[in-house]
């Protein structure tokens, strides 16, 4: 078995976001946005949106507010399952099986939404329901890796390592199935449908196949006992173990808080992004899919520098200084964004979502391992704890954006509130005593 530390160790544990992050990207970010909108939108001759209603179990939803409140509850059992599941885990030594358990569930999903199609409603917002719990399940056990296998002073680049990986990976991914699509004629297909249903299909299948390596490097951790019926609740008693040790430490607790209020706009942004632009910018006809799915690339491919800038910078200035930094441009891109109605401010617009992106989500998670005692050994529950908060902002952020879209149909105010988060968070943030933990905080 590989020690902590070893760069063999750490560099299967960063692959997985290589093997994972074609979800994030095709199915959350790009292709199945667009494939969704034009499901489930009808315009006229001049591309203007005449009924974007959709019927679902006898009510009439807005086509916005309904993939938002399936995003929504999606997440709502994530936060209940996470810590049902971290505690057991911790206890019976079985991460590395649930993280397995997951990553399956959401890729055998991805494959399923090859049959999406209205008269199969139903199947295909569960596929999409179970996609979206596959993906962030396994992401809890994942995160809580992270210190088992990487020393605190290697956290903040392995952590920006892993998010690079994911979007090199999920770009090529992307890139094959965007050829497809647009060089349809050329590869036999008589419509852009079928490519773009079979690139679900190749989702699954790299999920997968890539993350095969990581689990045959990570170590199985060793358990505390065996299983008993008694360890059902367990996780819920762990969390509230772990609630208590946070709030023992007031930089842990100030930067949680922090951390739930900025994330809730943040993860918000990266769900509706796509969304947003299919319906709120005046593209030229036959430019929307190219247009959006190469925001989505530019993204990816900024966010690269983003994490790396971010993990650099806050080995110089710190890292709460660093995530306030973001935290104000962040705020600068929504005011941006309300404002955007050609392709070109998308594309703007689009640089510098990506350039914050991925410096707010690594630099957070590494941040968040660092403030976590040295003595911590159920470091599954300590990262259940962090993604429960997450995950209760995304159902929190996701709701308002599905009340707004069913109640203004338009997705432009629910800029105005994710705005007001990253103030909140800037402020949070201010309150987080300034203390050392190998590199700065």
């Amino acid at each position: 078995m590989l020690q902590k530390g070893h760069p063999k160790l750490l560099n299967a544990w960063a692959f997985y976001d290589w093997a994972n992050s074609v979800y994030s990207l095709v199915i959350s970010s790009a292709i199945f946005p667009i494939f969704y909108g034009a499901l489930t939108l009808v315009k006229n001759s001049d591309g203007d949106i005449i009924n974007d209603q959709v019927e679902f179990l006898g009510y009439s939803f807005n086509n916005n507010a309904l993939i938002g409140y399936i995003t929504a509850f999606a997440f709502l059992i994530i936060s209940v399952l996470s810590p049902l599941l971290s505690g057991i885990a911790d206890y019976s030594g079985s991460k590395k099986f649930f993280m397995k358990l997951f990553c399956y569930v959401g890729a055998a999903a991805c494959i399923g939404l090859y049959w999406f199609d209205l008269e199969n409603l139903w199947f295909g917002l569960l596929c999409y329901l179970l996609g979206l719990i596959g993906f962030w399940g396994s992401i809890v056990f994942y995160n809580s890796y992270l210190p088992d296998i990487a020393f605190k002073n290697q956290q903040d680049k392995v952590s920006a390592k892993g998010f690079s990986l994911g979007y090199i990976g999920s770009v090529i991914l992307l890139l094959v199935c965007l050829s497809m699509i647009l060089g349809y004629e050329f590869f036999g297909f008589e419509s852009e449908d079928m490519p773009t249903r079979l690139s679900f299909v190749l989702t699954g299948v790299w999920w997968i196949t890539f993350s095969q390596y990581t689990f045959y490097h990570l170590p199985k951790p060793e358990a505390k006992g065996k299983m008993t019926s008694r360890l059902f609740f367990h996780g819920f008693k762990e969390l509230k173990l772990i609630f208590k040790k946070v709030r023992e430490s007031v930089a842990l607790e100030r930067y949680l808080v922090a951390y739930f209020v900025y994330s809730m706009a943040v993860q918000t942004i990266m769900l509706i992004a796509t969304y947003f632009g299919v319906e709120e910018i005046d593209w030229a006809e036959g430019e929307a899919t190219q247009g959006l799915i190469v925001s989505i690339l530019l993204i990816q491919l900024v966010a690269i520098l983003g994490a790396f800038l971010a993990s650099r910078l806050a080995g110089k200035i710190g890292n709460i200084k660093v995530l306030i930094a973001l935290n104000i441009i962040w705020v600068g891109i929504c005011i941006y964004a309300f404002f955007m109605e050609t392709p070109v401010e998308f594309y703007v617009a689009a640089f510098f979502v990506g350039l914050v992106m991925g410096g707010i989500q690594s630099l957070s998670r590494s941040t968040y391992s660092k403030f976590l005692p040295d003595n911590a050994v159920d470091t599954t529950s300590y990262f259940s704890f962090y993604d429960v908060s997450e995950k209760v902002g995304i159902v929190i952020g996701m709701i308002f954006y599905g009340v707004s879209a069913q109640l203004t149909s338009s997705l432009r105010y629910s800029i105005i509130y994710l705005a007001i988060f990253f103030i909140a968070g800037i402020l949070l943030l201010l309150r987080v005593p300034r203390q050392k933990i190998n590199h700065q905080t």
